[in-house]
C-alpha cells in the first residue's frame, strides 16, 4: 500500500510539472503597455446602503469625499456605520483586454458600478472580509468613475493596496501566483493526511491511535490554510459558507489532536499536564462545535460566537505553546531524542513566525504574512520523523522479540528431546550394561586360554569394542542423571591445570599446542570429575579440529555479573553455521565414529551447575567456546 501511494504521489507531481510547463498560446495580441497602478481613491461613509445600491450612488454625497492612498492605513469606521463608497477614475489605456485587479479589499459584501451599471457583485452570508477581485473592463469605460459599495459587520472597511490596471492574462497570472500558494499547501497537507490514514489502517492496531492523531493534525492545518484562502472564496463563492467555517472545524481539531500525539510519544507529561490539557481541549472542541451549530439558528448566539471562539482559540494556542515549550525543555534536559527533534522543528517554525510578525509591524502592518506556512513544514516534518523513528524502533523490538522467541522455542524443543532421551537412556543403560560386563569377562577368560594368536587378536578387538560400548552407556547414564550429588568448592585454575597435563600429549600428537592463561582465586561449586569430563570433551574436540601448527588458547576471568568465564579458543577448521546450531543435539556428530553424546553430556553437566555454554565459529578460521558458571565464595 505504501508503494502504491508513493508511486501515485510521484506520478501526480510529474504530471503537474508537465501541465504547468506547457506553453499557453495567446488567442489575442497583447499590448506592450506596462501595468498601471492606481494608488489614490476617495471614500465616503454610507448610512443607507440598500437605497444607495438601487441608485448606484451615495445617498449623502454632499457630505464630502475623503482622499486616501495605498500608503494609508484603513480608515477608522464611525460607530453604527457598516457601509462605505470607494471611487476612482479608470485611466485611459491601450490594453487588448484590460482588467482591474483589486487586492486587499476589506469588506464582507462588494458591489462595483461603472456608469451606474452593476458590473460585479459579491454577497456573503458569513463574516469573511477578504476580497481579491479580477474584473474585466472595456475601452468605452476608460476615463469613467468606478464606484465600489462596501458592507461589513466588522470594525475594518476599505482598501490599502494599489489597484492594478493591465492585460487580463498577465493580471490573472499574478493573481494565480499569489493566491494559489495557499491552495497548494493546504491541499498537500490534506492529501498527505488522507494518504497517511489509508496507509496506517493496514498497520498494527497498537500504532493507530498515535498515527491517526498525527493525520488529524496535518489534516486540520491543511483545512485551516485552505479556509483562509481568498482564491477559494472567489472561485467557489457558492460554497463560501462551508469553506469559511472549515477553519473553525480545523481549529477545533488541531490542538487536541496535537496533544493526543504528544501524549502517545512522551506519556502524561510532568504532573500529568499533557493528558489534562488534552482532555480539556477535547471538551472545549466539542463545546465549540455545538456552539457553532447553535449559531446557525440564532443571530444572538452568532454575534457572541465569534468573540467567544476567538478568545478560546487564542487561549488554546498561547497556553498550548507554553505547555509544549515547557515539556520540550524538560524532556530535552533529560536527553530525550524525540524531544530534541520536535524542538528543532518547532524552533524553526517559531523563529520564522516571530521574525515575520516583527517585519509585519516594521512595514506598518502593510505586509502579507506567508512565510509561516513554509515554517510549519519543519514542525510537521519533525512530527513525521518521530513517527518514523517509533515505527522503526517498534519493528526492531519486534525482530528482537522474534529472535528471543525462536531461542526459547529451540530451548523448549531441546529440553523436551533431552527429557525423552534421558528417560530412554536410563532404562536402556541399566539393562545393557550388566550383560556387556558378563560378556567382557568371558572373552577375557577365553583370550587367556586361547593359544591361537589370530583368535586372541579377534577377542582383543571384541573387548575394545565392548569397552567403547561401555563408555557410551556411561555417557547415557551421565546424561540421564547429571545431578551432582556431592558438590565441593572447586578451584577452576587447579582443575584446568590437571586437564592440561592430561591433554598436552594428545595435542602434540596432532601437531598443536595448548596455551593457558588462568586467573587465580576463581571458584565454582560442583563435582570435580564431572567438570573435568565436560571440559575434556570440549578441549578434545578442539584438538581434533587442529591442523599442524594449531593453537588452543584457554583463559579464565570473572565478569561483571560475578560469573566465572572459561574461554577455549582454537584456530582449527571451524564449524558451519548450520552445524553450529545443532551442537549438543543427541546423535549429531561430524566425526566418523562420533555419537554426539559427548557435547550433549557437556551441556547437561554445565546446566546442572547453573551455567551455560556458547559456541562461536567461522569456517576455516576457528572456534571459540565460552563457558559461564556462577562463582562461589571460598
Amino acid at each position: 500500500m505504501m508503494k502504491f501511494w508513493y508511486k501515485f504521489v510521484i506520478l501526480f507531481i510529474f504530471l503537474l510539472f508537465i501541465v504547468t510547463s506547457l506553453p499557453v498560446e495567446d488567442s489575442f495580441a497583447l499590448s506592450d503597455s506596462a501595468t498601471t497602478n492606481i494608488t489614490e481613491w476617495e471614500m465616503i461613509w454610507e448610512e443607507d446602503p440598500y437605497r444607495a445600491a438601487q441608485n448606484a450612488a451615495p445617498t449623502n454625497e454632499a457630505s464630502g469625499w475623503q482622499s486616501f492612498s495605498s500608503e494609508d492605513d484603513l480608515p477608522l469606521k464611525p460607530a453604527n456605520i457598516h457601509s462605505a463608497w470607494l471611487r476612482f477614475k479608470l485611466p485611459a489605456n491601450d490594453f487588448a483586454r484590460p482588467s482591474l485587479y483589486i487586492t486587499k479589499l476589506t469588506a464582507k459584501d462588494v458591489s462595483i458600478f461603472i456608469n451606474k451599471d452593476l458590473v460585479y457583485k459579491s454577497e456573503r452570508n458569513y463574516p469573511y472580509n477578504k476580497n481579491e477581485i479580477l474584473l474585466s473592463v472595456t475601452e468605452s469605460e476608460a476615463n469613467q468613475m468606478v464606484y465600489i459599495l462596501l458592507k461589513t459587520n466588522s470594525d475594518w472597511l476599505g482598501l490599502n493596496k494599489p489597484i492594478m490596471l493591465g492585460e487580463e492574462q498577465m493580471l490573472n497570472k499574478s493573481f494565480m501566483k499569489k493566491e494559489i500558494l495557499d491552495v497548494v499547501i493546504g491541499g498537500a497537507f490534506i492529501f498527505s493526511s488522507f494518504a497517511m490514514f489509508l496507509c496506517f489502517i493496514f498497520m498494527n492496531k497498537s500504532y493507530l491511535a498515535g498515527l491517526n492523531s498525527l493525520s488529524f493534525v496535518i489534516f486540520s492545518i491543511g483545512v485551516m490554510i485552505l479556509a483562509l484562502s481568498p482564491y477559494l472564496h472567489r472561485v467557489y463563492n457558492d460554497y463560501g459558507f462551508a469553506i469559511y467555517y472549515m477553519f473553525d472545524i480545523g481549529s477545533a481539531l488541531v490542538v487536541p489532536s496535537l496533544f493526543f500525539f504528544f501524549e502517545r510519544i512522551f506519556g502524561r507529561g510532568p504532573l500529568g499536564l499533557i493528558t489534562r490539557f488534552r482532555k480539556f481541549q477535547v471538551v472545549l472542541s466539542i463545546l465549540t462545535v455545538l456552539f457553532l451549530l447553535s449559531s446557525f439558528f440564532s443571530s444572538k448566539i452568532a454575534e457572541s460566537y465569534i468573540a467567544v471562539t476567538t478568545i478560546s482559540f487564542a487561549f488554546s494556542i498561547v497556553f498550548g505553546n507554553f505547555l509544549i515549550l515547557f515539556c520540550l525543555i524538560r524532556f530535552c534536559l533529560q536527553r530525550n531524542r524525540d524531544a530534541q527533534i520536535i524542538t528543532t522543528g518547532y524552533g524553526i517554525f517559531a523563529i520564522i513566525g516571530v521574525l515575520e510578525v516583527m517585519w509585519y509591524f516594521i512595514q506598518g502592518m502593510n505586509y502579507d504574512l506567508f512565510l509561516w506556512k513554509f515554517g510549519i513544514f519543519s514542525f510537521i516534518a519533525s512530527l513525521v520523523i518521530i513517527l518514523a523513528r517509533r515505527i522503526v524502533q517498534n519493528y526492531e523490538q519486534l525482530i528482537s522479540y522474534s529472535k528471543q522467541l525462536e531461542v526459547f522455542n529451540n530451548e523448549l524443543q531441546r529440553s523436551e528431546k533431552m527429557e525423552i532421551i534421558s528417560q530412554l537412556a536410563a532404562s536402556v543403560a541399566h539393562e545393557v550394561r550388566n550383560p556387556l560386563q558378563v560378556t567382557r569377562g568371558f572373552l577375557q577368560l577365553l583370550r587367556g586360554t586361547s593359544v591361537n594368536d589370530k583368535e586372541k587378536s579377534f577377542m582383543l578387538l571384541a573387548i575394545e569394542e565392548l569397552d567403547r560400548a561401555s563408555d557410551i552407556i556411561t555417557d547415557f547414564l551421565t546424561f540421564a542423571k547429571p545431578q551432582i550429588d556431592h558438590t565441593v568448592l572447586l578451584d577452576v585454575s587447579e582443575e584446568l591445570q590437571k586437564i592440561e597435563g592430561i591433554l598436552i600429549p594428545l595435542a602434540n600428537m596432532q601437531g598443536g599446542i595448548i596455551k593457558v592463561d588462568l586467573s587465580p582465586n576463581l571458584y565454582v561449586r560442583g563435582n570435580s570429575s564431572k567438570l573435568k569430563q565436560a571440559l575434556i570433551n570440549i578441549i578434545k574436540n578442539s584438538i581434533e579440529a587442529l591442523d599442524t601448527g594449531g593453537v588452543i588458547q584457554i583463559y579464565t576471568f570473572m565478569d561483571d555479573s560475578k560469573n566465572v568465564i572459561i574461554n577455549i579458543k582454537d584456530n582449527g577448521e571451524g564449524i558451519d553455521e548450520k552445524d553450529l546450531k545443532r551442537l549438543g543435539e543427541p546423535y549429531y556428530s561430524k566425526k566418523t565414529k562420533g555419537t554426539g553424546l559427548g557435547l550433549m553430556v557437556t551441556f547437561r553437566i554445565i546446566e546442572v551447575m547453573q551455567g551455560k555454554v556458547e559456541f562461536f565459529s567461522t569456517k576455516g578460521v576457528g572456534t571459540e567456546v565460552v563457558i559461564q558458571i556462577p562463582s562461589a565464595k571460598k
